[in-house]
């Protein structure tokens, strides 16, 4: 009588199977958990929450742009040129204004599943800051709007000249997983009338406002991040600046055409009693750049048109 194999595997060939689905089982589960991450979305129609932001006043001067390469100098791409970015929709409620008469610009933030967001980081001492310029890139406006519980967001607006006019929210949203996600997006607001456009003053690297004279010193170049050095005087000599959200200054640069935006933050201190940025512009083209500051609890902002070969 042949003898009868054992239909039972020896101990050897159980250990390695053992083995291979403890390898398969984490494989799996980690796979899973990483979708688990990757799809966390932020909450809405929860409670208003600001959340302070890993970058507060006294950090290292940076760009609000969308950047394109490894480092800052790698490249960075210009905000605010569509409505809708990284799954985020900029929802207003009204676009149209009336020339000149005060009113209010009313809108949400929304996700991917059009939920509004409710949930922002603050940043340089506000969870939204939002710049308002008519295309021709004249009356600029950078406007602070408060949140209802609801999502929507308002602020008092008014359109001084018919026209097209562009409005940017720069944002930071916080998600459900404590995750930051910078955003700028752009709309367009209208004032119906007739639209005469200004051309942009020439380039120059100095200009008085409000009885104080404002210069820089530095060459802005294609893809390169360089300084940027802002000088305010006053009749009697350097202005006395104080904190302005945070930072000794504000530099919004606007690109001609496209209205590309870039928000830059300046170094935490003074040096040698100037402003002090690193830009990164991201092509060619001609900037009209503005300078906020603040000087005796008033801020003013300084105009300077730069083309960039």
């Amino acid at each position: 009588m042949p003898d009868q194999v054992s239909a039972a595997p020896d101990r050897s060939t159980l250990r390695l199977a053992l083995v291979v689905g403890g390898l398969v089982l984490s494989v799996l589960l980690g796979f899973g958990l990483g979708r688990l991450n990757a799809g966390t979305t932020t909450g809405a129609g929860g409670p208003s929450v600001a959340v302070d932001h890993t970058d507060p006043p006294g950090t290292a001067p940076h760009n609000h742009g969308t950047v394109t390469g490894n480092d800052q100098g790698a490249g960075v791409e210009p905000g605010g040129l569509s409505v809708s970015s990284a799954g985020y929709t900029l929802a207003p409620l009204t676009t149209e204004f009336p020339a000149g008469r005060p009113g209010q610009l009313r809108f949400q933030v929304r996700d991917v599943q059009r939920r509004p967001v409710t949930r922002f980081a603050v940043v340089h001492d506000k969870p939204m800051h939002l710049i308002v310029v008519r295309r021709d890139l004249t009356g600029y406006q950078h406007l602070h709007p408060s949140m209802a519980s609801d999502g929507t967001w308002s602020v008092p607006l008014t359109l001084t000249e018919a026209g097209a006019w562009r409005a940017y929210a720069d944002f930071t949203v916080v998600a459900d997983n404590g995750g930051q996600t910078a955003v700028t997006l752009g709309v367009d607001l209208v004032v119906p009338g007739g639209y005469q456009p200004r051309p942009l003053p020439e380039p120059a690297t100095s200009t008085t406002v409000d009885g104080f004279t404002v210069g820089y010193q530095g060459e802005p170049q294609v893809g390169a991040t360089v300084p940027l050095t802002f000088r305010v005087d006053a009749a009697g000599g350097a202005a006395p600046l104080e904190r302005y959200l945070g930072a000794y200054g504000h530099l919004v640069a606007l690109r001609e055409g496209d209205l590309g935006y870039l928000h830059v933050h300046p170094e935490p201190e003074l040096v040698d009693g100037q402003v002090k940025f690193w830009l990164t512009v991201p092509g060619s083209g001609r900037y009209r750049l503005f300078l906020d500051f603040r000087v005796k609890t008033e801020v003013h902002t300084a105009e300077f048109t730069l083309t960039v070969p």
